[in-house]
């Protein structure tokens, strides 16, 4: 049995290569740059390498990914992390006259009816707070037999005029639509109701005034309306409406009296105008 130091050392690859170049420049030098012996050098090489352990460098194994195809991982930036969210205000105790007091400011500006929980937001308090200073302030309104009461409605609260005032709160809102028109509203009604359909700006142009103000007064009331819009200057174009016909007892504006007897007489008008 033969022992460790009977077997030959590894063979270096550096030193045969180191020696294998050495051989070729000889050879370069003598000018026995043969092929033929160079293959006779190889086989010598193979001879000698095929007795002698090869040494294989310490190289650290490199890992292999199992899906050659895919494609290279990228690198994930990491996730920031969720903003803290701010703290709720704390909720106050608020004095009943201040709650009370809010409520009311609050109720008064709302159109529509406003629920509990908008109310406390407002007021920055717990809304069963909420609840009970709206309950006190209808027990007020009821207590003093007030012009106005609070009512829920629905999932809401709203200020409604008592239904005792209803006849006042009635004749004040009929008497002002009945109220007389100006001088001037009647004379812009008179223009339009013979003229129409007829533009503002014609109509400021007879009577040598602007109408602006007096228009919205008669478009408010009903009496005349805007039917169109002119094709020559794009203005609106306004008539008298049904309410007009009814307001002057007539059926159509063919009952309208004729407008020529209600003219001065021209000798009057060129002694007022004499340059028209």
């Amino acid at each position: 049995m033969s022992s460790d130091d009977d077997q030959p050392a590894p063979i270096s690859w550096e030193a045969l290569a180191a020696e294998l170049a050495a051989t070729r420049q000889e050879a370069e030098r003598r000018g026995e740059d043969d092929p033929v012996a160079w293959d006779a050098v190889a086989a010598e090489l193979a001879a000698r390498v095929s007795d002698l352990p090869v040494e294989v460098p310490d190289v650290a194994p490199v890992p292999v990914e199992d899906d050659g195809d895919a494609a290279p991982a990228l690198a994930v930036a990491p996730e920031p992390e969720p903003e803290p969210e701010p703290e709720p205000e704390p909720l106050e105790l608020l004095d009943p006259a201040e709650l009370q007091g809010g409520l009311e400011a609050l109720l008064f500006v709302m159109d529509d009816p406003v629920d509990e929980d908008t109310l406390a937001g407002a007021l920055r308090c717990d809304v069963d707070q909420v609840r009970t200073g709206l309950a006190e302030l209808a027990a007020g309104y009821d207590a003093r037999s007030a012009g106005i009461t609070l009512r829920r409605v629905g999932e809401g609260w709203r200020l409604y005029t008592r239904e005792e005032h209803a006849a006042v709160v009635e004749r004040f809102l009929v008497d002002g639509q009945r109220s007389r028109l100006t001088q001037a509203a009647l004379e812009t009604l008179a223009v339009i109701a013979y003229r129409q359909p007829v533009t503002r700006a014609r109509v400021a142009a007879i009577r040598g005034v602007g109408v602006d103000g007096v228009m919205r007064t008669l478009l408010s009331r009903g009496l005349v309306s805007e039917v169109g819009s002119d094709p020559d200057s794009g203005g609106g174009l306004y008539a008298t409406t049904p309410l007009f016909l009814e307001r002057l007892g007539l059926t159509s504006l063919a009952d309208l009296p004729e407008l020529a007897p209600l003219l001065p007489e021209t000798a009057a008008v060129l002694d007022e105008h004499p340059d028209s």
